[in-house]
């Protein structure tokens, strides 16, 4: 049996088998209408049934699916907590942010999600099950990538790297200063900066700078691992111009060839690196 109930969430629907749903999913956007390629925050919920324990560690998988129900990516993580620490009754919640791909569709994009063990067996779960214990648990619309505002990467980047076994994940260097500009949308904004420093070449590590149109507005502090920066910036500090400049400057730049000998990974690259910058992103608040 396929639930077909109206909602995100059909309560006490288990699909076809008789086994007892471990836990009762549901799932909250922070934007009914996002644009290709821009970051969406997701919010999980795992109420666990009374009476149940998950044996082994479990992983969450999440479908994005188009309106025909064609998968478009996934989103397959682990759960916080682990589900080993989940305990009858208790109710489970955390919060994901993940960056569209860019996708040919636009349109309603649905959002199942699952459990699944170690040796790949689904686990039952009690809500809209769309067959094989996979629970719808929200929609959402899918705009064209012109919905965001264009960025121009200006002076200070340097071409895009990825690497080979991880090709979905990439970055861009700047150098000791990196320039972005785009389009004034003459209301608030927030700037994401996804990045990481080399704390193995800077002790303390490097310190960043976001400057619009010259002025300083953010300081914040690399770490050896990616991290998501959210700085606002209002409409004031953008000014009235039509076209925004913002700065990337950072405290301290480094060439990879002139580091000493026993540091790893450096080699003959002569280029000036400031840090790693995975996504660069302006938004506006969400789309209700």
């Amino acid at each position: 049996m396929t639930c077909l109930s109206a909602g995100a969430l059909a309560a006490g629907c288990r699909g076809s088998d008789n086994e007892p749903p471990v836990a009762t999913p549901t799932a909250t956007l922070s934007s009914a209408r996002v644009p290709v390629g821009a970051p969406l925050e997701i919010t999980y919920r795992f109420d666990v049934a009374q009476g149940t324990k998950i044996d082994g560690s479990s992983r969450v998988f999440v479908h994005f699916l188009d309106s025909e129900g064609e998968r478009m990516w996934g989103d397959d993580h682990t759960p916080v907590p682990p589900t080993p620490q989940w305990s009858p009754g208790r109710r489970v919640e955390y919060t994901r942010l993940i960056w569209l791909p860019i996708y040919p569709y636009t349109g309603e994009t649905r959002v199942r999600v699952g459990l699944y063990a170690a040796d790949g067996s689904r686990l039952p779960l009690s809500g809209m099950d769309a067959g094989r214990r996979e629970y719808e648990v929200a929609t959402f619309t899918l705009l064209p990538q012109s919905e965001n505002i264009f960025l121009i990467f200006k002076d200070g980047w340097h071409p895009a790297e990825s690497q080979p076994d991880q090709p979905n994940v990439s970055w861009e260097w700047t150098k000791k200063e990196a320039t972005l500009a785009f389009r004034n949308p003459k209301q608030d904004v927030t700037f994401f900066l996804e990045a990481d420093g080399r704390t193995d070449v800077f002790n303390p590590p490097q310190r960043v700078t976001i400057l619009v149109n010259d002025q300083p507005l953010h300081t914040v502090t690399m770490e050896r691992d990616p991290k998501l920066h959210r700085l606002p910036i209002t409409a004031a500090q953008l000014g009235v111009q039509e076209m925004v400049e913002l700065t990337i400057q950072t405290d301290r730049a480094f060439t990879p060839s002139a580091v000493p000998t026993g540091q790893p990974g450096y080699g003959s690259d002569t280029r000036e690196l400031g840090i790693r910058v995975y996504h660069a992103f302006v938004g506006t608040e969400p789309r209700k």
